[in-house]
């Protein structure tokens, strides 16, 4: 088990970015917006899996002018439907043993809301997210308010607000990257356009990297995840970039980073889910994906219950991509 079985269920990988592009957008897209949930709310009551979690957004945010975006401030559409996918138990990812207990995850621009880290955490060893700093003070409090109720059983609806509620009123305190109680959760703050992918593995706790690893077997991510990533032309080259250079870093048990993943077990697995906008920022990005990673769509049959929110004609896509070998075209 591991990724030839997720690649024999997704099949063919994509040849010409025009011809997935014309795929996608020849037949009609719900109108979602710009898709935000509710960009005007302060606080939104979501059920993810049968946990309910409060998450506190920042609308004043998301209309300042901070140079780098504000994008990250508020809760993204695609982001609980992906999270209620990539936590459920039929989830391919999962069934076929790319990711597991042992797993190391990295999510890219995972705004403030903490949802993959809450949901995804439980079932790897150690879950990376990350983003801007200026996401930072929100994502740390929305995954400290919340990560009690997602180790708990689910509890009745009434219970579960009353408790949420009352924990989003306290005030966290705790540093950038730190969370209350044990959590094998890592906040990290990482900008595309600025920041230095190879510090990563000196930065991560030592004691979370896999139990497997050894000076001469040093360990990839086994996946990376972002969300609703690309929208912007100028940011297309920065984030795939960011891509590569992670698919390529690795974690040694000791504190010195290298890259080239070609001693770990299998190659890192790069999720890509977004809303489709514009054909044009769509094309331009899968070109220059698909420079460095084969790439495949995830087919309707494999979101499983979540087929009626994420399938064919809903508006929302996800690929996966596995960074080409040396002179593979």
């Amino acid at each position: 088990m591991g990724l030839e079985d997720l690649i024999a269920l997704l099949g063919e990988k994509i040849q010409d970015p025009d011809e997935e592009s014309f795929s996608l957008f020849a037949a009609p897209i719900p109108s979602s917006n710009l898709g935000f949930l509710d960009p005007k709310a302060s606080t939104l009551d979501l059920t993810v899996n049968g946990q309910e979690v409060i998450i506190a957004q920042s609308p004043s945010l998301l209309s300042s002018s901070l140079p780098g975006g504000t994008t990250g401030a508020v809760v993204w559409k695609i982001t609980p439907l992906f999270a209620e996918w990539i936590s459920s138990p039929e989830n391919p990812l999962f069934t076929t043993a790319v990711l597991g207990p042992e797993s190391t995850v990295l999510e890219l621009g995972a705004g403030i809301s903490g949802l993959l880290a809450l949901t995804t955490a439980p079932k790897v060893e150690q879950y990376v997210t990350t983003d801007q700093e200026y996401v930072m003070k929100l994502l740390r409090q929305n995954i400290n308010d919340n990560l009690p109720a997602m180790k708990a059983p689910a509890k009745t609806q009434k219970q579960s607000k009353a408790e949420q509620k009352r924990r989003s009123s306290q005030k966290q305190k705790s540093e950038t990257g730190a969370l209350k109680g044990t959590s094998n959760i890592t906040i990290l703050p990482l900008d595309w356009e600025t920041s230095a992918t190879s510090s990563l593995p000196s930065v991560l706790p030592s004691s979370r990297t896999s139990t497997s690893a050894s000076p001469s077997q040093p360990q990839a991510l086994n996946a990376i995840f972002a969300l609703d990533c690309i929208y912007n032309e100028s940011l297309v080259k920065p984030f795939v970039r960011t891509c590569v250079e992670l698919a390529r870093l690795e974690f040694p048990s000791s504190s010195n980073p290298s890259f080239g993943n070609e001693s770990a077990s299998q190659p890192t697995t790069v999720v890509i889910a977004q809303q489709l906008r514009s054909p044009d920022v769509f094309e331009e990005w899968l070109r220059e994906f698909m420079k460095y990673f084969r790439v495949w769509r995830v087919l309707d049959e494999m979101f499983g219950e979540m087929k009626e929110s994420l399938g064919s004609g809903k508006g929302f896509v996800v690929h996966i991509g596995v960074l080409k070998s040396g002179g593979e075209d």
